[in-house]
């Protein structure tokens, strides 16, 4: 009996604090898409400079250059290739494997925080819904409280309730739309690294094959 007296005390607790909840994960989304934002520009690689050294190198094969424009270029695509090319004394088997062990520390460091954006973008218009059923309940309790003015309490509680499924709907809509978007900065991000570095290795093998 203490353990429905408490879950009923809880549930006429209302809507208010789920509001407070949905805010206060909006303003988590927003500080990790600034950061997300910030973090894309600085890491981000010029595709044109990186196709004249890429062309460069595959030309006259000078690793030296190409690790010296790599590091002047900096970004996620030239890092991925620049510790491919540190390892190019020991072989090009060595090669592929540090540029595949960049690419997964690259790619937890380009996803770090998205699992905020994509947690709150599918739960947030549940979390919603359940603000929504709180109020509903809280609204019958004032109703069967005030009889008088029932319809009055009843039409005030419901309309409120149903702000948390709004807000838990504008709360989830951009989640969804900055996760995808800086998911597909990921997958762009990496497709391009891996294509590079299938050139990168290509050429290193070919060389190779030609000194030996």
């Amino acid at each position: 009996m203490d353990l429905e007296q408490r879950l009923l005390d809880f549930s006429l607790l209302g809507a208010g604090w789920v509001l407070w909840t949905l805010v206060a994960l909006s303003a988590a989304c927003v500080v990790v898409a600034v950061e997300r934002a910030a973090y894309f520009r600085l890491n981000k690689t010029e595709d044109a400079a990186m196709e004249a050294a890429m062309a460069s190198f595959l030309k006259n094969g000078d690793t030296a250059e190409f690790q010296t424009a790599l590091d002047a270029l900096g970004g996620i695509q030239a890092r991925v290739l620049a510790a491919g090319l540190d390892a190019s004394r020991d072989g090009p088997e060595s090669v592929e494997e540090v540029i595949a062990g960049t690419l997964v520390f690259e790619k937890s460091r380009a996803e770090r925080g998205l699992l905020i954006l994509g947690t709150v973008g599918s739960n947030a218009p549940f979390i919603g819904l359940f603000g929504t059923v709180l109020g509903i309940i809280k609204a019958f309790h004032d109703l069967a409280a005030a009889q008088s003015e029932a319809t009055e309490a009843v039409m005030a509680g419901i309309s409120e309730a149903l702000v948390a499924t709004a807000i838990g709907l504008m709360v989830a809509i951009p989640a969804v739309i900055l996760y995808n978007t800086f998911q597909g900065k990921v997958k762009s991000a990496m497709s391009k690294s891996q294509s590079l570095s299938h050139l990168v290795l290509a050429k290193l093998k070919s060389a190779q094959s030609e000194a030996s």
